[in-house]
C-alpha cells in the first residue's frame, strides 16, 4: 500500500497505522476519523513507498496515484494545484514510525510560482503572498537544491516538479547525518524508514487573528497537570518549533483569539484521553479558525514522566491503570529523577531564561556543535550555547552536559530534544547575545572555555562551578517507589538490600504478574 488518505484508514489497528503511516500520519488519521477534529485534508505516502523508492531511486511508480490523491485534496478545499485563479498550496512533511522531532525535512507553501503567487495575492494581499513564496523558495533551496539538485538554479515553476522533488528530498532526509545521529542516541532502527505527509496548507500568517503554536497537555518539565506551550501571532509553524522567535504564552493566545483557544482546550482533553498519555499538539489559527496539524506523545523529563504516570493512574476518570503506569516508565527515568541535582540557593545567577529540562549542568562554554564534539572527545565537559539550535546541531547536543539558547520557547527545538534526552537546558535567555566566541549576558562577557553552571529547574545560569544543594523529595516518586515495593511483595520476590531502584522497577516490569 503506497498512499493512504486521512479518511481511508479507519479499519487499521493502531500499530499497523504507526508502522505504515508513521507517527504523524497515524495521528492525522486518528484525529480525522476517530475524533472528527478539524484537520486539513491530505494523504500519506507510506513507509512501503519509502522502501520501494530506495530500491528504484525513482518516484515513477507513484506518479499516477499522487495525481489522483491531489485531486481529492482539490475537491475538499475547492482549490486547484497550479491554478493561478485559486491555487492549492500543500506542505510536504516527514513522519517516521518513532518520533524524531525536527530531524527530517519539511517544505511549506509548495505550489507557488509567479502565476500562483499573483493569484494568491488577489485572494489575500501582495505582502502575504510574497512572504509565502519567499518562505517556500528558501525552504526548497535549502532542502532540495543545496542538498542534491544543484543543477536547479532556483525553485522550478512547474508545481508538479516541485512536489516530486520535495517528496524525494523528504525520503532522502531519513539518511541525513542529523537523523542518523538522533537515531543512534535514541536506539532507533535504521530499517523503519519514513512516511511522507502531503497536506493542504492553512495559514497562521494572515494577520493578528491568525497564528500558530504548540500545546502540551501537561507540563513536560515538571509533569504538573496544566496546559503548557507557545503561541506566535501572524506566523507559520516553523517559526515556533525552530526556536528562532521569542514566542508568547498560551494566556496571550486566549486574549488574542479566545474562541480558538477555548476550542483548543477541549481538543487537548480529547486527544490526551484518546492517547492515554501527555500529548504534544501542533496547531494553526487561520482567521480565528482552529486547525489541528499534528499530535503525538510528548517528550518529557524523568520527573515529569513519573508524575504524569502516577497522577493519571490515580485519577478515577482517566483510562490508565497503576500497572500500565508502572510499565510506561523506565529504570533510567526513575534513577534520574531520584538523583536530580539542584544549585544551592546562595549562588547568585548571572542570567535567567526558561527552564526547559530540569537538572543541573556544569561545563566549559562552546559555541558550535562541532566544538562540543571536539572538546567532549578530549574528556572535557561542555555546555553548548547558541542563538537557537537546529537539527544540524544534534551531534553536539548529544555530547553536551547542558544547553543554553538566546531565543526560543518551551516548544523550541532545543527544549524538545533536551527534554527527550534528559539534558538540562535553559532557553529564551533574553539578555544573551553572541558574537563569535563571546557570550554577553547583559554587562557580563564570557569567552569560549569559561565554566558556567545552569539550573534548568529554575532557568538560572551561574558563573563557574557552583555548589550543589540537596534534592527535594518528590511526592510522585515516593508514590511510585511504594507501588514498586507493593508489587514485589505481591509477586513474592525479595531483592538484595543494595538493589537499585531501577533494578527493582525492572524486576516488577518483567514479572509474570504484569
Amino acid at each position: 500500500m503506497y498512499i493512504v488518505h486521512f479518511t481511508d484508514a479507519g479499519n487499521m489497528g493502531k500499530e499497523e497505522r504507526r508502522l505504515l503511516l508513521g507517527g504523524k500520519g497515524a495521528s492525522l488519521v486518528e484525529m480525522s476519523t476517530d475524533l472528527a477534529l478539524s484537520v486539513p485534508p491530505g494523504f500519506v505516502i507510506t513507509t512501503e513507498a519509502f522502501h520501494r523508492f530506495h530500491k528504484d531511486q525513482s518516484l515513477s511508480f507513484l506518479e499516477e496515484e499522487i495525481t489522483k490523491s491531489m485531486s481529492v485534496i482539490e475537491t475538499f478545499t475547492g482549490r486547484s494545484f497550479g491554478n493561478p485563479d485559486n491555487p492549492l498550496l500543500v506542505s510536504v512533511r516527514s513522519g517516521a514510525p518513532i518520533s524524531m522531532p525536527g530531524m527530517m525535512d519539511t517544505i511549506l507553501n509548495l505550489g507557488l510560482n509567479e502565476q500562483t503567487t499573483s493569484g494568491l495575492a488577489v485572494k489575500s494581499n501582495s505582502v502575504f503572498a510574497s512572504e509565502c513564496r519567499s518562505r517556500f523558495e528558501s525552504m526548497f533551496h535549502d532542502i532540495v537544491i543545496q542538498k542534491g539538485k544543484k543543477d536547479l538554479p532556483h525553485a522550478p515553476s512547474d508545481v508538479w516538479q516541485q512536489l516530486y522533488l520535495a517528496i524525494e528530498a523528504v525520503f532522502h532526509s531519513w539518511d541525513s547525518p542529523r537523523a542518523q545521529a538522533y537515531r543512534e542516541v535514541e536506539g532507533i532502527s535504521d530499517d523503519f524508514g519514513t512516511a511522507v505527509t502531503v497536506q493542504a496548507m492553512v495559514f497562521g500568517n494572515t494577520g493578528e487573528n491568525s497564528g500558530t503554536g504548540v500545546l502540551f497537555t501537561r507540563n513536560p518539565s515538571t509533569g504538573e497537570d496544566e496546559f503548557f506551550g507557545d503561541y506566535l501571532s501572524d506566523a507559520q509553524g516553523e517559526d515556533v518549533v525552530s526556536g528562532s522567535h521569542q514566542t508568547l504564552g498560551l494566556k496571550e493566545m486566549e486574549r488574542i483569539v479566545p474562541e480558538a483557544f477555548q476550542e483548543l482546550v477541549e481538543v487537548a482533553k480529547l486527544i490526551e484521553n484518546a492517547a492515554t498519555d501527555m500529548s504534544d499538539i501542533e496547531f494553526t489559527v487561520e482567521d480565528r479558525k482552529l486547525w489541528i496539524l499534528q499530535s503525538r506523545v510528548g517528550k518529557r523529563t524523568p520527573i515529569a514522566a513519573i508524575r504524569i504516570a502516577v497522577e493519571m493512574a490515580t485519577d478515577p476518570d482517566f483510562p490508565l491503570t497503576r500497572q500500565e503506569a508502572i510499565l510506561r516508565l523506565t529504570p533510567g527515568q526513575l534513577q534520574s529523577a531520584i538523583g536530580m541535582d539542584q544549585v544551592a540557593e546562595s549562588s547568585p545567577p548571572i542570567a535567567k531564561g526558561l527552564g526547559a529540562s530540569p537538572g543541573v549542568a556544569t561545563g566549559h562554554l562552546v559555541f558550535t556543535a562541532d566544538s562540543a564534539v571536539e572538546e567532549s572527545d578530549k574528556g572535557i565537559d561542555v555546555v553548548l550555547i547558541r542563538p537557537e539550535t537546529s537539527p544540524a546541531d544534534v551531534h553536539g547536543m548529544a555530547v553536551s552536559q547542558g544547553i543554553i539558547t538566546a531565543t526560543g520557547g518551551l516548544a523550541s527545538h532545543a527544549a524538545v530534544v533536551a527534554r527527550g534526552w534528559g539534558i538540562p537546558a535553559v532557553v529564551g535567555v533574553s539578555i544573551l547575545s553572541l558574537s563569535e566566541d563571546l557570550a554577553v549576558f547583559g554587562d557580563i562577557t564570557l569567552p569560549r572555555g569559561e565554566i558556567v553552571t545552569l539550573d534548568s529547574t529554575t532557568g538560572e545560569i551561574f558563573f563557574g562551578d557552583t555548589k550543589i544543594g540537596i534534592s527535594k523529595t518528590i511526592p510522585a516518586v515516593d508514590a511510585l517507589l511504594t507501588w514498586i515495593e507493593e508489587e514485589l511483595r505481591e509477586i513474592q520476590v525479595e531483592l538484595p538490600s543494595d538493589a537499585s531502584f531501577g533494578e527493582r522497577l525492572e524486576t516488577v516490569q518483567t514479572s509474570n504478574s504484569l
